[in-house]
């Protein structure tokens, strides 16, 4: 059985990472998505909340599983018998970053971790985590970005986070 991780912060999940999820769930038998609990960003949603949002996004994908995880994604896949991570393009810019990352993991895993890269497809190449919560938090259209369901909640979000600040 071929299995692989797709680690991310998926704060939120976009478009971009959906379409990266859809195609390598055709690739393997099981694919994890796994939500990293990076204790340097402070995310939008919690690790649980971004959980729930995957599960409810990839609800229509049979061999998606939703995961998280915090500390290193070598150790992760080592715990869970995972030997292929799976990480998306979308520039070259991108890759630099994504290849010194996978190298390192490949040095240091125990079991070998190797890193499988999906290009996003063009429609979502622009498409950035940081840049929807930009454009949500100036009350613009993210329509084209997220799921509906997720949009309602980048938005409650900044509503609440609006009347925190007015109090």
């Amino acid at each position: 059985m071929k299995r692989a991780v797709y680690p991310g912060s998926f704060d939120p999940v976009t478009f971009g990472h959906l379409d990266v999820i859809k195609r390598a769930s055709q690739i393997f038998d099981v694919l994890i998505v796994s939500v990293l609990n990076n204790k340097e960003k402070s995310p939008l949603f919690s690790v649980e909340e971004r959980v729930k949002i995957l599960q409810e996004a990839t609800k229509e994908i049979p061999n998606v599983q939703v995961d998280s995880f915090s500390g290193l994604l070598i150790d992760y896949a080592a715990e869970n018998d995972l030997h292929i991570a799976v990480r998306g393009l979308r520039a070259i810019t991108d890759f630099e970053y994504e290849l010194q990352i996978a190298q390192t993991n490949r040095k240091l895993s125990r079991e070998k971790l190797d890193t499988m890269f999906l290009t996003t497809s063009l429609e979502y190449a622009y498409l950035s985590s940081s840049s929807v919560k930009e454009i949500a938090s100036f009350g613009g259209d993210i329509s084209q970005c997220v799921p509906d369901f997720v949009a309602e909640l980048i938005f409650e979000k900044y509503r609440i986070r609006q009347n925190k600040n007015k109090e």
